[in-house]
Order: structure tokens, then C-alpha cells, then sequence
């Protein structure tokens, strides 16, 4: 893990009233930190910190672009990061995380370090599935995945690489034989 003093707010130190910082995230910070998601980016953060009289209100605004691996390809794709966030931050006698967005830090230390914060709030917009838009795909990867997946209707769309629907059916897969075995039930599939 690299050094991220850089992301220390000493918040015991802070006057009431808003305080404004600014970190840019880039190769180096996403390298560092180690994260399983992103391994590059670019992001520009915007990071208010308001105190008052029990609490401090922490508002992240994130943007920038990083670089995640297609889930289809496995080739590095650029996804467009722009989020807000917004947690409570309380002195306690130790660390924790609550509900609700609230963070207890221990009052003896008086400072919260944003590094993974950060972090988590860009890793936490990532889709669920991310792929490259049609036809941006290794062209080699998808030919390899076409080879080895049997595919049906609902799978055509998920291997569309900006081609023809009859060109997503695997390449050898020219009336391979069919086991005995599943003769019957393809019989019972085609009556209905």
C-alpha cells in the first residue's frame, strides 16, 4: 500500500465553517492503492468538508474517466466517472463504520484519511457487466468465446460484436452429433 498522507483531513485542526480540497487520482494513486476493480484513471476530486458543532459533513464530487477490463474481451475499456457522495463523520472512542453513511473516528486521532473513500466511491458506480460499446471488441477474443459457448436467443445479444445474428453461432458448430442420450428431451423441445 503506497503513502496516502496526502489524503489526511485533520479535522480537529479545522475551524467551523466549509473547507475545500482538491486531489487529482491518477495511474499512480489507482496502482498504489491496490484496488481489485481499476487499474488506471483520471479523476478530479472536489472534496468539501463542513464543520459544525458535532459532526462533520463530507461532500466527495468525482469526475474523470478510468480503466476497467471488459468483461467480454478482457481488454482495457475507458468508463466516464462522474459521482456524489455524501457521508457524516463523528468523533468516537474507536473507528467505525455505521449505517446510514456515518464513520466514527477516534477523537485521540482527529484526522480521516479519504484514500479509500475515494476509491470506493468510484468502484461502487461501476455496471454490474461492462463491456466495450458494439464492435469495439477484440475481435480475436470474441471469435475464441464464439468457439466455445453454446449459444441460444437470449445469448445472441450478449456476444454482438456489431455483427450479423448468424455469424454469432459457433464456428464449428456445423450439426455437430447429438448424444443419444439428449435425442429424446431435443424431441420433447421441438413438439412444444
Amino acid at each position: 500500500m503506497g503513502n496516502f498522507e496526502i489524503y489526511d483531513i485533520p479535522l480537529k485542526e479545522l475551524s467551523e465553517g466549509t473547507h475545500e480540497y482538491e486531489f487529482l487520482l491518477d495511474d499512480k494513486f489507482f496502482e498504489e492503492l491496490e484496488g481489485p476493480e481499476i487499474g488506471k484513471g483520471n479523476v478530479e476530486a472536489f472534496v468539501s468538508v463542513k464543520k459544525t458543532a458535532h459532526a462533520f459533513e463530507i461532500d466527495f464530487d468525482l469526475q474523470g474517466s478510468i480503466t476497467i477490463q471488459c468483461d467480454r474481451c478482457l481488454d482495457d475499456m475507458n468508463l466516464d466517472v462522474d459521482c456524489e457522495e455524501r457521508f457524516l463523520v463523528k468523533f468516537g472512542d474507536e473507528y467505525s463504520e455505521e449505517e446510514g453513511n456515518l464513520i466514527v473516528v477516534p477523537e485521540a486521532e482527529g484526522a480521516i484519511n479519504l484514500a479509500w473513500y475515494l476509491y470506493e466511491c468510484i468502484a461502487l458506480r461501476i455496471p454490474i457487466r461492462h463491456v466495450h460499446p458494439a464492435g469495439e471488441c477484440n475481435e480475436a477474443m470474441v471469435a475464441k468465446l464464439r468457439n466455445h459457448i453454446a449459444t441460444s436467443a437470449d445469448d445472441d445479444e450478449l456476444y454482438d460484436n456489431g455483427e450479423d445474428e448468424e455469424d454469432l453461432t459457433p464456428l464449428d458448430s456445423e450439426e455437430k452429433a447429438i448424444d443419444p442420450r439428449w435425442e429424446g428431451l431435443r424431441k420433447l423441445i421441438d413438439n412444444n
